[in-house]
């Protein structure tokens, strides 16, 4: 799934990366053995912010944003640029 792609791009722990030519910190939290992962980024001088946990089961994987809709969470994923 692209989405775990992308997720996996992401370094564990905390970093910084550019989303729509703004400043975001974002912290990566793997858990199970690398089946889920927790997911926050905030924009650094705004309020934006996207959350998301995303699981790995035997059957399916399942996106979860937490709040917004999945196809925000998507873009950010697909656009963020770690610096």
């Amino acid at each position: 799934m692209e989405v775990l792609k992308n997720i996996q791009k992401l370094p564990e722990g905390y970093s910084e990366g550019i989303y729509k030519n703004e400043k975001y910190s974002i912290t990566k939290q793997v858990f199970n053995n690398g089946k889920s992962f927790k997911i926050y980024g905030k924009q650094l001088q705004g309020t934006h912010f996207i959350s998301l946990n995303y699981y790995i089961t035997s059957k399916k994987e399942m996106l979860k944003p937490c709040e917004m809709p999945a196809q925000k969470v998507i873009h950010f994923l697909e656009n963020v640029k770690i610096i």
